[in-house]
């Protein structure tokens, strides 16, 4: 059984479900402030259309391309974009009352209501998104993403979901499920940066090369596939550290500004 050629992006490697999932969202989205009438936020839409280009940039084009069949580290760069960036800008762009009315139908019901307000509390939001990212991050399971292209997007999928309901707490625009206290919120970026810190020590420590899908891929940029795997850790780990180090600092200085206005 051979690998993949050489590496060399095309533009007919783009996948059509994603440009029509990201649309659809896109549409969606300008038809819901359309729908409200008014003045549109123009932050807001600044916000959740970045975060609907970098979803399209991350699933598709040489960066995808790269980690499915070739480099790991470059998979890790799509994981990190799907958890630590396009969620908190697609949060950021939804105003109040589109939030709501998507939380609205789960809230009315029962059972629907003690579920989803429960995961997005702290420590079930932060137990999902650790669940996720472990699991998705073993052997057996990222081959088989790899693997079968369905389960692929599942990951992804999973993944992105996951990472929403991590940031719900700090992030939220809702009033039916509303963010932290300030206070609470620092405290809570200190412990969001874990699991992603965890499962990177886990990959970039390891003696063995755990992915065998990346061992007989063509060599680009002259890495071993062991090299690759220790790249793919740091480079979840980093950021790991970095990005909830920022939320915390912009935390601490929108609670500083609101003590100051009160």
């Amino acid at each position: 059984m051979t690998g993949p050629p050489p590496f060399r992006w095309t533009p007919g490697s783009i996948h059509p479900e994603v440009l029509l999932g990201v649309t659809l969202l896109g549409l969606a989205y300008a038809a819901a402030w359309a729908r409200r009438g008014g003045r549109p936020a123009g932050s807001r839409i600044a916000w959740f259309y970045a975060g609907l280009v970098a979803l399209l940039l991350t699933l598709n084009g040489p960066l995808h391309d790269l980690g499915d069949s070739y480099l790991f580290s470059a998979h890790m760069v799509q994981h990190l974009l799907l958890t630590l960036v396009i969620p908190p800008l697609l949060l950021l762009g939804t105003p109040g009352w589109m939030a709501d009315r998507l939380l609205a139908p789960l809230v009315r019901r029962a059972m629907t209501r003690r579920i989803a307000l429960t995961l997005l509390r702290p420590v079930p939001a932060l137990a999902a998104y650790t669940a996720a990212l472990v699991f998705w991050h073993l052997p057996v399971a990222y081959d088989l993403a790899l693997r079968v292209h369905a389960w692929h997007i599942v990951q992804h999928l999973t993944l992105m979901g996951a990472a929403t309901i991590a940031w719900w707490p700090v992030l939220s625009p809702s009033a039916l499920a509303p963010r932290l206290h300030y206070g609470a919120q620092l405290l809570y970026v200190f412990a969001f940066g874990m699991p992603m810190t965890v499962v990177a020590a886990m990959i970039a420590g390891a003696e063995d090369l755990l992915y065998a899908a990346y061992a007989s891929a063509p060599r680009t940029f002259a890495l071993t596939p062991f090299a690759d795997q220790r790249l793919g850790g740091v480079i979840m780990w980093v950021p790991a550290g970095v990005v909830p180090l920022l939320a915390f600092t912009a935390i601490f200085f929108r609670w500083a500004a609101a003590e100051a206005e009160e």
